[in-house]
């Protein structure tokens, strides 16, 4: 069984009828909106949704699920995503489908945030997926200099042989640190950064961590 699968049918099965459910971007998430679809289909399960991306958004009403506008939103539930990189601590490096901004929103005013990944997302200490971090397109320069002065080789983020474009209309700079030993500290540095908009540490964010393996079970932190 897909390892990445069985980590977002696990979540899903905490989603009850009644919740606001946010929905994360990227492979591990799409799992999780397809089981939610399901379980709609199968039990009758009456949920409504935000979404942390128009690539979520898009799928959530191909397959049905209602999304509604964050202006009825009073609370949300429970938000289901993946990540790139969990450490020891359930810190997360998020944005590796460029949605970072959009999903810490999210994440930071759900009641339960729960992060699905599979066993190769685990590691010991952050650093070795490049941080993304999301900024405005005036004045680049001067904010990847800024960038380059903590220490990591910052990268223009391109597709399509462009350069990347957020849903804001924000450009993304993948920096190579290899390793984060206080992604607190870190974080806190880089948002004091004029240009930038936000970046992917999720320091402390994450209530649950479900692992998916590759023989189809799950362990949950």
């Amino acid at each position: 069984m897909n390892a990445k699968k069985a980590a977002a049918d696990k979540a899903v099965e905490l989603i009850q009828s009644g919740m606001t459910i946010g929905l994360g971007t990227g492979s591990t998430a799409y799992w999780a909106i397809h089981r939610i679809a399901e379980r709609m289909n199968e039990e009758g399960l009456r949920i409504e949704a935000v979404s942390s991306s128009k690539q979520s958004e898009e799928l959530a009403n191909q397959l049905g699920i209602p999304i509604i506008p964050f202006s009825e939103v009073k609370s949300i539930d429970i938000t289901i995503d993946g990540a790139d990189e969990v450490d020891r601590d359930t810190n997360l490096i998020k944005g590796g489908g460029g949605a970072l901004l959009r999903e810490k929103i999210i994440a930071s005013n759900s009641n339960r945030f729960v992060v699905i990944v599979d066993e190769s997302k685990m590691v010991p200490t952050l650093g070795k997926f490049p941080l993304p971090i999301e900024i405005v397109p005036f004045a680049t320069e001067l904010t990847i200099r800024r960038l380059e002065q903590l220490g990591c080789r910052p990268v223009i983020r391109m597709a399509d042989q462009a350069t990347f474009i957020t849903d804001n209309g924000n450009w993304i700079i993948d920096c190579h640190f290899d390793e984060i030993s206080n992604p607190g500290e870190l974080g806190e540095r880089i948002k004091t950064i004029p240009g930038v908009v936000e970046h992917g540490l999720f320091v402390r964010m994450a209530n649950t961590v479900v692992v998916g393996h590759a023989d189809g079970t799950t362990t949950v932190q």
